[in-house]
This record gives structure tokens, sequence and C-alpha cells, in this order.
């Protein structure tokens, strides 16, 4: 289907997201946060799809919500408000739980929704070029977009608060020595790290990447005993897909796995 606020296609098993509002500064509308929900539906139910590259078009990656359009809205902006943020939290859900692994490339400057939807990366790559930052508070709002959630796993709670409450800006290296960004890449080799780990990936065992996705989400949250049991269930399922028998018969035959992602 046609989109208007992004693009999307797959290639080698990898699919490419690309924000495209770069006169808006890849800002997040009501229109874009339904393609992205529809972008995931498809992330999740394509078995081609065994990798999956998030980035935006120009200069910036994202610069957060569109405070146009909020503004816009007038009498109805608590009700836009709900709208959105519904649809975008549907999103970010389906790229949290589906099987393949979630590649944000940062090519620039990534505030408020896009500085959330950066934190729920699986991996993270960013140009030399990037800037990050919370930026919510300086508009009078609160997060959104999973920031609260991921945020203080990523970095600890005081960290996450200071973020927040201050909006300092990060340079792309302040990311990675806070804990933020995996690595950073000069603007013009982005795309090209980002698809080369993508690709890794996508030749990877998929469910088990799933599986693991999944379970890390509760990392900080569950006892460790419901922790444990969800590695006993993971490790145990891994041996009705064809990937988990297939990798163990290769490594006793010290062969490279040929992994088909079921």
């Amino acid at each position: 289907m046609p989109y208007q606020t992004l693009n999307f296609e797959i290639t080698d098993n990898v699919a490419t997201i690309t924000l495209s509002r770069p006169d808006n500064a890849n800002a997040l509308n009501l229109q874009m946060a339904e393609e992205l929900h529809a972008v995931s539906i498809s992330c999740c139910t394509n078995d081609d799809i065994r990798a999956v590259i998030l980035t935006g078009e120009g200069k910036m990656f994202c610069a957060g919500g569109d405070l146009h359009q909020f503004k816009d809205a007038g009498d109805e902006k608590e009700a836009l408000l709900l709208r959105m943020a519904t649809i975008l939290h549907a999103a970010v859900t389906r790229f949290a739980n589906m099987d393949a692994p979630l590649v944000v490339a940062v090519n620039g400057a990534a505030g408020g929704g896009g500085f959330s939807m950066m934190l729920a990366g699986d991996y993270v790559i960013a140009s030399s070029k990037a800037k990050l930052v919370s930026a919510y508070t300086a508009s009078g709002l609160t997060p959104d977009g999973s920031s609260t959630f991921y945020l203080a796993k990523h970095i600890g709670l005081l960290r996450a608060k200071e973020l927040m409450f201050t909006n300092r800006v990060l340079t792309a290296q302040e990311g990675v020595d806070w804990g933020l960004i995996n690595r950073v890449v000069e603007p013009d080799d982005l795309m090209d790290e980002a698809i080369s780990i993508a690709r890794k990936f996508a030749v990877g065992p998929t469910k088990s990447f799933g599986r693991l996705k999944r379970m890390m989400q509760t990392a900080f949250s569950d006892p460790m005993e419901s922790q444990l049991e969800k590695e006993t269930q993971g490790i145990a399922s891994m041996m009705t897909t064809r990937d988990g028998p297939h990798g163990l018969e290769a490594f006793l035959n010290k062969q490279k796995p040929e992994f088909e992602g079921r």
C-alpha cells in the first residue's frame, strides 16, 4: 500500500522503514502514527521479514510530535493526543514483540517521540552528527512512545530523570557513553552499516531472536523464579522450531548453520 509519511521496502529479508516528512523534521503526526502501525503489522506477519531498519529521511531522524497539528486541533487537542499516542504505542508494542530484531539508524536529531522510538530499538547505530534529547517537558508535556519504559533500563533512574527534567542534549558519542547507542559511524556510512547489521540478523535464528526479545522485556521487573521459568519454556520451545535442532546439529558437526527463521 502507498504511504504518505514514510517509505517501506523489503530487500533480502530486511524491511526498511524511512520516516519521510523531511520538510517537517520528520515530526510525528496522526497519519505517521497510523502508517507506523500499519507497517508494524506487516513486520509481524510477513515471514519474509527477518530484520527491520528504522531511519529518517534528510537531516533529522525525528523531532518528535508535530506540535503544529496539536495546536491546530483546538478544543480537540486531548482527543487527538489520546488517539495518536494509542496508535503509536500499538506500533511500538508490535515492534517490541515481533521476532525480527529492530535496528534503529539515527541519521540526525532524535527528540521527543523520535528519542523514544530510538530507545525501543534492539540495536541502535547513529551518525556522528546525531543529537539526542527528551524534549517533552520543554513543551510542558510528559513522555510517550516508550521512553519511560526503556530509558531507566538503559541508563538508570537518576540519569533518566536528569534527561527528562533538564532536556539535556547528548551528542551521539555521549549516547554511546551513557548506554543509549551501540555504535557511532560517519554520516555517509550510516545506512551501509545499518544494512550490514540487519542482514546479519536476517540470516540468524529469527524465532530465537523473538523469544529473547520478549524475555528481556521483563529482566528488570519479574522475580527470578518467573524469569527462570520463561527461560525454561523458551529454550525448550526452540526444539519445536526448525532452526533450533538444526543449530544443534550444525554445532555438533562443526558446520556453519543455515538458519531459515522458522
